[in-house]
């Protein structure tokens, strides 16, 4: 019973688990590694991570955490300039649009995450606020300053590719 519900909510939720990790840390091979260790644990611990009010949240927090684990590690931070994507052929399903990815590159770390649960996990406020520890005024401003600054570069690709031409 145990492995058969496993297998059913990796099946339906890697995905989205990984483009939200994705776009937060905007490196696809960390990305994929660090949701893969995310779902590694949540088999380990299946009984108390089925339990949890958004198990996907708790695959995403834990790929985040582990982030930062394997950061104090080597006690250095690749930046996100330096990072680069996979060689290997993109998964289509889970892909996310290289522009966007670049934009979401430019941002900072905690807006990533915010955007990473509320938009790609589709969390709420609150749920978002509890996953990632911090208050939820703090993710409606996050988010608000996000979505300004990616509103902010949509708009002005077009005009620079219209003055291109």
């Amino acid at each position: 019973m145990k492995q058969l519900e496993f297998k059913e909510f990796y099946r339906a939720d890697k995905d989205v688990c990984l483009r939200a990790v994705l776009a937060s840390v905007g490196d696809r091979q960390l990305a994929e590694d660090l949701v893969a260790e995310a779902f590694t644990r949540a088999w380990t611990r299946w009984s108390r991570v089925s339990r949890h009010p958004s198990p996907r949240a708790w695959v995403v927090r834990t790929a985040l955490n582990t982030r930062i684990t394997w950061w104090r590690r080597r006690r250095r931070e690749v930046t996100l300039a330096e990072a680069h994507e996979s060689s290997g052929p993109p998964a289509t399903d889970a892909a996310l649009d290289p522009s966007l990815l670049n934009m979401l590159r430019q941002l900072p770390q905690r807006q990533r995450e915010v955007i990473a649960f509320r938009v790609f996990l589709d969390l709420d406020t609150a749920t978002t606020a509890k996953a990632l520890g911090i208050a939820p005024g703090t993710v409606t401003a996050h988010l608000a300053r996000a979505v300004a600054a990616l509103r902010g570069e949509l708009v002005s690709a077009p005009q620079q590719e219209d003055h291109d031409e």
